[in-house]
């Protein structure tokens, strides 16, 4: 559609400046072809802008932000100016070769080289390279930034690997409406700003309204207004660079900002563009890349790794490009995105020197704390020793054989026999596989709400749907039934491929759920009755950590096979111990052809049995069960007393320093209320639209609401993990299966001091989000 004439504007501008408009934003009569916004400004009654000037410096702070996160040089890396010389890019152009930058400036066929350069200072002429040929840029440039008037002029497909496209213009320079399918280019929306939080707009309704991404031009219009800038700001084909930045400093003091970028309306940030950062440096990729297979090109990569001091960001960048991508965005939603440097005790250290109480220990894997210094020391002088380590399946390995002796004496119940491996895990794996083979029967129950792991077996004995769904079909004749009913339990033994019982003392993932008095005690008569397996996993609740060395001695109960890991090495070194009778290992390996059919490499190793014998020795001599009863039901007590002031703390629960926090804080119907009241502030009658919706349409629309209220529950237990460590410095987390529990376990040689900081600070989040509620 062909843009208004001069005339016709000035029509309306005549009619605007009648009401009292003192400045008009030209909006999409921005075009400088003919003059048209000069012709305007020059009959308009009010002064006019075309919002170039903030658009330009939108698309600028973009570029320079992209150079930062890719740390690379200006005068490294070229850059194609797509658009030369339309008003935004030669503004770009003169603001970049300022900088060091050099340009690939590609402008229309036809043009004369010596006019092309007449636009830019002559000291500058040495750093561009003119061309009419799209192209020719596709093999010289990986940086590019677009704002032509024509639209559709590269072909993302052509892009080098690495490249990223800053495409200022409207309608789009990339040949394409929706993001390429490509995961080596990024297209980032240019000359864009967003309001901070500190902008108010006219029309917020429910604390909503449009301020992302706002077109710096519209934006260009409010900055000036705000400062009360009656003039002609931008107009015409020359932006002076000394405007841009004005324009760009007023808007940023006004709260408006060129970040965070977007591609395609999806914020992106530094992870975003980290992972593109091999494609511009090739002096430390290249051996990763594969352009150099030599040794020396590999080992120099690997050196360049390891000699690197990492920023805290670099470490979020390398970890969401080569682990967990959603992982890091789940933690830096939260606020909880910190990399820790140092660790002692109950303490942990960031770069920076920020100190942060550990509430979480590892799940239960630290009870004696960060690098406890006697396990440490004994881990020292093995190695010192040179000791042996790997020998375990061409000789006996001297420590690990000690401290099988040590673990059968210590355990509770007749263990003659320990398999020793990597994690709790794998720990549970091979308690299931000594079912089998000891009894032959392939059936094993396990109970509602419980957590084993997430191996392919030990999820088909993990009784949370959430971690399962996704892996089914998993194995078969695994038997549900609920935590703490026998009946169910009882109907369960009668079948007869029943080899086993797995029981958890302590549902700890499942959200710290203490099992009825006298329920383990009767679980384990049904074992004895039906002549099945009781397999007791003690992976989080053992050595210490709820008042016994077992807390299965609770109820005294004698498991036939128990799993240990976690605390088992003091949280230095991974291993996992499955115990078992002697009697049941013979049934299951004790022949010629068996005694070997379940192994692990690294299970067993001398080194790891070193660390778990000092720990043990540790737990034992600074009576870490015993602390951890007294601190506990300290800090219990404590904690009730804060949270019988709290109605949306529901309980406190647990044992020893195995504690978890339920929160009960219902937003039921708050979804649908907040829908009603934005419906009714809408224009037209939506009540009435959503009468007359289909059905299957009203009923997908109420779970998605439901789903979501229940959401915010959960995003409430959320907000105090982000509270308690951003405003107090204290680490914890919710439990696996639960995401309204925050689990409580600290290492246990925590003091009473540290527990009244937690305690203090606990009520103080909860004093907080008590008046966010109301």
């Amino acid at each position: 559609m062909p843009a208004p004439s001069p005339g016709g504007c000035c029509r309306g501008l005549t009619s605007w400046w009648a009401d009292g408009a003192e400045l008009v934003g030209l909006g999409g009569f921005t075009s400088i072809v003919g003059r048209r916004g000069e012709a305007t400004a020059e009959k308009s009654p009010v002064p006019v802008t075309s919002g170039n000037s903030l658009t330009t410096y939108a698309g600028y702070k973009a570029l320079l932000q992209i150079q930062s996160w890719l740390d690379i040089q200006a005068d490294r890396e070229p850059v194609a100016i797509v658009g030369y010389p339309g008003s935004i890019c030669l503004a770009l152009s003169r603001l970049l070769l300022a900088q060091g930058f050099s340009l690939h400036l590609l402008h229309r066929p036809g043009h004369e080289r010596a006019e092309l350069l007449s636009h830019l200072p002559e000291q500058y002429h040495s750093q561009v390279t003119l061309t009419g040929d799209a192209g020719e840029l596709y093999a010289r440039c990986k940086l590019f930034i677009a704002a032509t008037s024509a639209g559709g002029v590269i072909d993302p497909a052509r892009l080098q690997p690495g490249s990223i496209f800053i495409d200022v213009a409207l309608p789009r320079d990339i040949q394409a409406d929706t993001r390429p399918d490509r995961d080596d280019i990024l297209i980032i929306d240019g000359g864009c700003v967003t309001a901070s939080d500190a902008v108010k707009l006219g029309g917020e309704s429910l604390n909503v309204t449009i301020k992302q991404q706002m077109n710096g031009c519209m934006a260009e219009t409010i900055v000036l207004a705000l400062e009360n800038r009656r003039e002609n700001f931008s107009l015409g084909r020359y932006l002076a660079p000394e405007k841009v930045l004005e324009i760009g400093e007023i808007a940023e003091r006004h709260g408006f900002f060129a970040y965070p970028l977007a591609s395609y309306g999806e914020r992106i940030d530094r992870q975003t563009v980290s992972h593109l950062k091999r494609y511009y440096h090739h002096e430390i990729y290249a051996g990763e890349r594969g352009e150099a297979t030599q040794n020396s090109s590999r080992l120099a990569f690997v050196d360049a790794i390891i000699a690197q001091e990492p920023a805290r960001e670099d470490t979020l960048d390398r970890y969401h490009q080569y682990v967990n991508p959603m992982m890091v965005d789940f933690l830096k939603l939260q606020h909880c995105d910190n990399v820790f440097r140092h660790a002692a005790g109950t303490q942990l250290f960031t770069g920076e020197g920020e100190a942060f109480l550990d509430m979480v220990a590892g799940y239960g894997c630290l009870n004696l704390g960060h690098n406890p210094q006697p396990v440490v020391d004994a881990l020292k002088s093995y190695l010192d020793a040179q000791g042996p380590n790997f020998i375990q399946y061409i000789s006996v390995p001297e420590q690990t054989a000690k401290l099988a002796e040590v673990l059968c004496h210590l355990a509770p119940g007749k263990m003659g026999r320990v398999f020793f491996s990597n994690s709790g895990t794998e720990a549970v794996e091979a308690a299931m596989k000594i079912a089998k083979a000891a009894t032959g029967k392939p059936g094993i129950v396990y109970l509602q709400n419980s957590y084993h792991g997430k191996t392919l077996g030990a999820l088909s004995i993990t009784g949370r749907d959430k971690h399962r769904r996704y892996f089914k079909p998993l194995l078969e004749a695994m038997v549900e039934t609920p935590f703490g009913d026998l009946d169910a339990l009882r109907q369960a033994l009668t079948r007869d491929d029943i080899g086993a019982v797995m029981i958890e003392p302590i549902q700890g993932e499942g959200g710290v759920h203490i099992p009825p008095e006298g329920y383990l005690q009767a679980v384990q008569q049904l074992c004895r009755q039906h002549g099945v397996l009781l397999m007791v996993d003690e992976v989080q609740t053992g050595l210490g950590r709820t008042g016994k060395l077992f807390a299965c001695e609770w109820e005294g109960i004698e498991p036939d096979v128990l799993m240990l890991s976690k605390s088992l090495s003091g949280g230095l070194i991974p291993i996992g111990a499955t115990l078992c009778r002697a009697d049941i290992w013979q049934q299951a390996y004790g022949t010629a052809d068996r005694f070997l059919v379940h192994s692990s490499t690294y299970g067993g190793g001398n080194v790891a049995s070193v660390v778990a014998l000092s720990a043990l020795r540790e737990i034992l001599a600074q009576d870490l069960a015993g602390h951890a009863e007294r601190m506990g039901a300290y800090f219990k007590q404590a904690l009730s007393e804060v949270a019988a002031r709290y109605p949306f703390v529901a309980e406190i629960r647990g044992r020893g320093l195995m504690l978890g926090i339920q929160f009960d804080q219902t937003f039921a119907g708050a979804v649908s209320a907040s829908a009603r009241e934005f419906a009714t502030r809408l224009p037209g009658d939506w009540h009435t639209t959503w009468k007359f919706l289909p059905d299957p349409v009203q009923a997908h629309l109420r779970a998605a609401m439901e789903r979501m209220e229940q959401s915010l529950g959960e995003m409430f237990c959320m907000k105090f993990v982000t509270k308690l460590c951003q405003d107090h410095k204290i680490l914890t987390f919710i439990t696996a299966n639960s995401s309204t529990v925050i689990r409580i376990q600290p290492p246990l040689i925590i003091s009473k001091a540290e527990i009244d900081r937690f305690v203090t600070a606990f009520a103080a989040v909860c004093d907080e989000l008590s008046t966010f509620l109301k």
